[in-house]
C-alpha cells in the first residue's frame, strides 16, 4: 500500500508541474497575442501547434535541413514568430522576459548542432525569414542587409545593381545573413576582401530590454561582439550595414580533380607549402572524399582531391602564376573557364552552366539528411603519412568530405583581436569536416569523432581552434538550460574565440547580465557562475 501511495503522490507532483508548465506557455501565447493586437501587427506571423498545426509545422521544418534534430529534440517550440517588423521583435522579448519562455532566433537554418530551433526546456522562436530587405548605395558602396535574407538573394540583389560590385561571404546561397554574417563568413573571395565580419560598418540589434540599437547607441564593445562572437548571445541583430567590395568584371573559375592514382597525396602535400601565400586574388579550395576508383573493376576505392578554385582575374593572368607556383597540377586553360563574379556564385554552389541567377533566390534547402561537421585549424603541414592516415578514414566511411580552406592575404591582415573572430595569421589553412547518412544510426558520428580524434598531432594546440560557425557541441557539454559558469563555457569558448572569449564575456556581463539570450553555446556573463 505505501508503493501504491508514494506512486499516487509522484503521479500528483507530476501533473501539478505539467499544469505549471501548459499554463506558463498559455500565458506567453496570450501575452504575444494581446501585444499584437494592441499594436495592430497581423495575427498572421504567430504560429502555434493548436491554432495553425499544418502551417506550424510547415514553417518549423522549412529550413530543417538535418534530420537528427528531428529525432533529438524532445520538445517543439511553443510558438513560432516570423515578425515583418521590429515592434513585434519588442513584443516577443517583452512577453518572453514576463513569462520566463526562452528565445531561440532563426534567420537560413544552417545551424549544425540545431540551436537555433531545438531545447530540452520550454521555448518559442523568433524566425527573420520576413525580414530580408537588401539596400544598396552604389554612391557609397555599403549596403543595409536584414539578417533573413539569404545569402543567395544577397547576391542576387547585388548582381542586379552591379557587376562589379560583391560581398566574400559564404558559398551555400540559402545560408541565413544573421548566423553566417556575425560568425564570422568565409568565402571564395576572401583572401582578397577578408570574411564578412571584416566588411560590416554598422547594425541594427534588440536588445534584452527591447530598445533598438544602431552602433553609436550601442557603443563599440557591443557593435564588436557581434562581428564574430555570434549575434544570438547579445541580441536579436535585424539588419548589417556592409562595405561592399569592388571586383573585376571578367574573373576565372576551374575545378581539377586528382586521384590516388594521379599523385593526389603528393599535390595535396604541396598544395599546403602554398596556399596561403599564392597571390590572394587566387583562391585555391581542396574538397577531398572517398570515391571509386575508375581505374578499379572490383568496386575498389580511392581518394579524390577536388582543388576547386576562384582567380579574380582572367585566365591569361591566372595560367603563368599557376605553373610558377604550382606546376604540379598541371593546370591548362581548358581546364579554365571565364565568368562574372555573380555567376561564379551559382558554379561553387553546384548548379550546372547556364542556370538561371533566380536560382539564388530559392530559400529552400535542396536536402534533408542526417548530417555531422567538425572544423580544425592547421598551422603546419600535414605529413604525407598524416595524410594517408586521413585516406584510411575516409574510405570507411563512403558519405564523408573534407573541405581545406586556404587563408593568408587579407585573413592574415587582422589582428586577432580587431574582432572576436581570431583565426588569422599562422594559420594555413581550416579543415571542415562533414559527414553525411540517410538512416539513423550513431556509426556516422562515432565515426567523425575518431577521425577528429586522429588529428589532433596536425592541428592547432593551446587551444585547439575551431570556427564558431560550424558550431560543434562535441565540445563541451553545456546544460540544457544555457545557464553555463564561465568556467564550464571556457571549455568551448577558447577554441572558438581565443583571448577573445574573455572580452565577449565582459559585454555579455555588461549588456545581458542575466542571461536572457542563451543557448547550449552561447557567451555567458560572469553572473551566471
Amino acid at each position: 500500500m505505501k508503493f501504491h501511495c508514494i506512486t499516487f503522490l509522484f503521479f500528483l507532483l507530476a501533473n501539478h508541474f505539467l499544469l505549471r508548465a501548459t499554463s506558463a506557455q498559455n500565458n506567453f501565447i496570450e501575452c504575444i497575442t494581446s501585444k499584437f493586437q494592441a499594436s495592430n501587427s497581423s495575427q498572421n506571423v504567430i504560429y502555434t501547434p493548436r491554432n495553425n498545426a499544418a502551417s506550424y509545422s510547415s514553417i518549423y521544418q522549412s529550413f530543417l535541413g538535418n534530420l537528427r534534430f528531428l529525432s533529438t529534440s524532445p520538445q517543439r517550440p511553443l510558438a513560432i514568430i516570423t515578425p515583418t517588423n521590429e515592434s513585434e521583435i519588442q513584443a516577443t522579448i517583452h512577453c518572453s522576459r514576463k513569462h520566463g519562455t526562452q528565445i531561440k532566433v532563426r534567420s537560413g537554418g544552417h545551424d549544425y548542432e540545431g540551436l537555433s530551433y531545438i531545447s530540452q526546456t520550454p521555448f518559442a522562436i523568433v524566425d527573420m525569414r520576413n525580414l530580408r530587405a537588401i539596400s544598396i548605395d552604389t554612391q557609397e558602396n555599403t549596403a543595409w542587409i536584414q539578417t533573413g535574407a539569404t545569402l543567395g538573394e544577397v547576391y542576387y540583389t547585388i548582381a542586379e545593381t552591379s557587376r562589379t560590385l560583391a560581398f566574400p561571404a559564404g558559398v551555400c546561397p540559402t545560408v541565413g545573413v544573421g548566423g553566417h554574417f556575425s560568425g564570422g563568413g568565409y568565402g571564395m573571395i576572401s583572401r582578397k576582401h577578408g570574411i564578412a565580419v571584416d566588411n560590416i560598418i554598422d547594425a541594427i540589434i534588440i536588445n534584452a530590454n527591447g530598445q533598438i540599437l544602431n552602433r553609436n547607441s550601442m557603443g563599440e564593445d557591443l557593435f564588436w561582439a557581434i562581428r564574430g562572437g555570434g549575434g544570438t548571445s547579445f541580441g536579436i541583430v535585424v539588419a548589417f550595414k556592409v562595405n561592399l567590395v569592388t571586383i573585376p568584371e571578367t574573373v576565372t573559375v576551374f575545378n581539377v580533380s586528382r586521384t590516388l592514382e594521379q599523385n593526389a597525396t603528393q599535390l595535396v602535400h604541396k598544395w599546403q607549402y602554398i596556399s596561403d601565400k599564392i597571390d590572394e586574388n587566387l583562391l585555391l579550395r581542396l574538397f577531398i572524399s572517398s570515391v571509386r576508383s575508375p581505374a578499379a573493376s572490383n568496386g575498389n576505392r580511392t581518394i579524390q582531391a577536388s582543388f576547386t578554385s576562384l582567380f579574380l582575374g582572367r585566365v591569361e593572368d591566372l595560367i603563368p602564376i599557376m605553373e610558377q607556383k604550382f606546376p604540379e597540377l598541371g593546370l591548362v586553360e581548358q581546364d579554365c573557364i571565364e565568368m562574372s563574379w555573380i555567376e561564379s556564385t551559382l558554379f561553387f554552389a553546384g548548379f550546372p552552366n547556364g542556370t538561371s541567377l533566380d536560382v539564388l533566390l530559392n530559400r529552400t534547402q535542396q536536402n534533408s539528411v542526417y548530417f555531422k561537421g567538425k572544423s580544425d585549424y592547421v598551422r603546419e603541414p600535414i605529413p604525407e603519412h598524416g595524410l594517408q592516415g586521413i585516406w584510411n578514414y575516409l574510405n570507411e566511411e563512403n558519405g564523408s568530405q573534407l573541405q581545406f580552406s586556404p587563408y593568408g592575404g587579407a585573413l592574415s591582415t587582422v589582428s586577432e583581436s580587431e574582432t572576436p573572430f581570431p583565426h588569422r595569421s599562422g594559420n594555413i589553412f581550416m579543415i571542415h569536416y562533414a559527414v553525411v547518412w540517410t538512416t539513423d544510426s550513431p556509426r556516422h558520428i562515432n565515426w567523425i569523432r575518431r577521425l577528429y580524434r586522429y588529428m589532433a598531432p596536425f592541428v592547432s594546440k593551446s587551444p585547439r581552434a575551431a570556427y564558431f560557425n560550424y558550431r560543434d557541441l562535441d565540445i563541451g557539454r553545456n546544460n540544457i538550460q544555457g545557464n553555463t559558469s564561465y568556467r564550464q563555457a571556457s571549455v568551448w569558448g577558447f577554441k572558438y574565440f581565443k583571448n577573445n572569449f574573455n572580452r565577449l564575456v565582459r559585454v555579455k556581463t555588461k549588456v545581458d547580465p542575466s542571461n536572457f539570450f542563451r543557448n547550449e553555446q552561447s557567451v555567458p556573463p560572469l553572473s551566471s557562475n
